[in-house]
């Protein structure tokens, strides 16, 4: 477990190029950035501004070409046990239930998922899929899909949760009420996470920490305290402050290129 007030992710001077068919291309530069135990972060950014790389970097998944990344103190030199990863399509194995999905990465580490299954059916239910638990992924909607690959997430208690626009895919009110749903959830328990996003308002929305990136290479341009009472209700998204936070971190997009 993380030291209260150590950084869970610490990534200094991340710079990622890789060669494409045209050349060289510069997908990060000079990356610096810290979350704390129990942070919530969210990176927000245009496409193709780096961030996916950035989490893929975090996550182990993809080495950088400069700089470093520290999770826990650690040198991250490969995908790590403590750090679940959600991404923007759940990626569930249509042939196994919902049970067998959420239960899969216990397999992969060869325990017994029978150990498992009492701790797997608590997050089935924190995450209201209750009654699906022997269903398949193509008898769920696109929203009970995530829901279960939140639960796949964290299965194995992870310290630290990174989110790749995990519901980007989803029509605007299954979207709402998932940004709630995560909100309560990470409220009980208290993960540190890495949330990227498109969205302004769902970054403001539900993070403790907005991150604003430049458009390719990607550099953080902006960081921004968000300190909105929680738990946050869809309501408090029409408040003056929100506006308020939504256009700093418009204007900081703006004055990049990233908007028009």
């Amino acid at each position: 477990m993380a030291q209260p007030g150590k950084p869970v992710i610490e990534v200094q001077g991340v710079g990622v190029t890789y060669r494409s068919r045209v050349g060289l291309v510069r997908a990060l530069d000079d990356i610096h950035l810290q979350a704390r135990p129990g942070e919530f972060v969210a990176l927000v950014g245009p496409s193709g501004c780096g961030k996916s790389t950035l989490l893929k970097v975090v996550a182990g998944l993809l080495r950088p070409t400069e700089g470093a990344v520290r999770l826990e103190g650690v040198p991250v030199a490969g995908p790590a046990s403590h750090v679940g990863v959600v991404f923007q399509t759940p990626l569930l194995m249509a042939w196994r239930s919902v049970m067998g999905n959420i239960l899969l990465p216990m397999e992969i580490r060869r325990e017994d998922p029978r150990r498992f299954r009492r701790a797997a059916q608590e997050l089935v239910d924190l995450v209201g899929i209750s009654g699906f638990e022997d269903h398949y992924p193509h008898q769920l909607s696109g929203g009970m899909q995530q829901r279960a690959a939140l639960c796949r997430a964290l299965i194995h208690d992870p310290d630290l949760l990174l989110m790749d626009e995990p519901f980007g895919a989803l029509d605007a009110l299954t979207r709402e009420q998932m940004n709630l749903e995560l909100q309560r959830i990470w409220m009980e328990k208290k993960k540190t996470v890495l949330f990227i996003t498109h969205s302004i308002p769902e970054a403001v929305f539900l993070a403790d920490h907005v991150i604003v990136m430049s458009p390719r290479p990607g550099r953080i341009i902006h960081r921004m305290p968000i300190r909105l009472p929680r738990p946050r209700t869809l309501e408090s998204m029409g408040t003056p402050e929100f506006a308020k936070l939504t256009e700093e971190v418009r204007g900081h997009l703006k004055a990049s290129g990233a908007l028009d």
